[in-house]
């Protein structure tokens, strides 16, 4: 089987199985079996795979098509630049949380104070804590999540990209997890935002494979928005700012519910889809 054979008939097989981008997705995970970039098996499709290769890529090709998620099978993902282990523990993270973690390292960068800080509000992956880290050689953040797991893959994507010096991670549940009568100058979070009874819809690679934890949002995906609102402002120091990622058609709603906390909205901003996806709000 020679390499343009192996993703030809690997994407006619995803495409019967409902994987979207089957083309995609079987030139990623027999890039991941050969060692190449991607681009690079455009030059080399009249290759013979080896017999390990082929059996390495069929047991891949396999549990792709039972729908678990590609970040998994390859173990890495990479978040604005920065390459993170992924895994069951955690959320995979998304390519519109980029632009909140943007939005949040700009801000760092331009604070005045000569080391800002900043606690990341469920970090899961650590995706967010380690990008600030990374992107913000001044911020010292704070990294909780209530998942013991998760944390543990976070430590380790710290430790992998070099800035666990300037990270803590503390297990424990919302506002809990961080020292009493703690301030910072920046909250940043993707909390769970899917309503409960929405779950059983997603795409299986969710549904199935992300924490639970790190999507149920309560009855109406609202519930960490009104935790957030409620005990963030307390945690924030003067001139300190607000930024959580929101689920589709919730901004009206969140907003609300940060407004009736004496929370000022400063903007809602879109991601690449023109959606509704972030809030950026401070202190009244």
């Amino acid at each position: 089987m020679t390499v343009l054979e192996a993703i030809r008939k690997t994407a006619e097989f995803l495409e019967i199985k409902g994987v979207e981008s089957p083309r995609l997705q079987a030139e990623l995970l027999l890039a991941h079996v050969l060692q190449l970039p991607r681009m690079k098996l455009y030059l080399t499709f009249d290759r013979a795979l080896l017999p390990a290769e082929v059996d390495a890529f069929r047991e891949l090709v396999r549990r792709r098509s039972r729908r678990e998620p590609l970040q998994h099978l390859v173990g890495t993902v990479s978040f604005c630049g920065v390459e993170l282990a992924c895994g069951p523990q955690a959320l995979i993270p998304r390519p519109e949380t980029e632009l909140l973690a943007q939005t949040a390292w700009e801000f760092l960068n331009a604070h005045p104070a000569p080391a800002p800080s900043a606690v990341d509000f469920g970090t899961g992956t650590g995706c967010l804590a380690i990008t600030l880290a990374v992107k913000s050689s001044r911020a010292t953040l704070c990294a909780g999540d209530i998942s013991a797991t998760a944390l543990a893959l976070a430590r380790g994507n710290a430790l992998r990209n070099g800035v666990s010096e300037r990270i803590q991670f503390v297990e424990g549940d919302g506002f809990a997890s961080l020292p009493d009568g703690r301030q910072v100058d920046l909250i940043v979070s993707n909390p769970p935002y899917i309503p409960t009874a929405e779950i059983k819809e997603l795409q299986p690679e969710v549904r199935d494979h992300d924490p639970r934890c790190a999507l149920d949002g309560g009855p109406d995906g609202l519930d960490f928005y009104r935790r957030l609102a409620g005990q963030g402002s307390a945690r924030l120091n003067p001139g300190g700012k607000l930024m959580v990622e929101l689920g589709d058609g919730q901004a009206g709603a969140v907003r609300e519910i940060f407004s009736d906390q004496n929370w000022v909205v400063e903007a809602v901003r879109q991601d690449y889809s023109s959606r509704d996806r972030f809030l950026l709000a401070h202190r009244s």
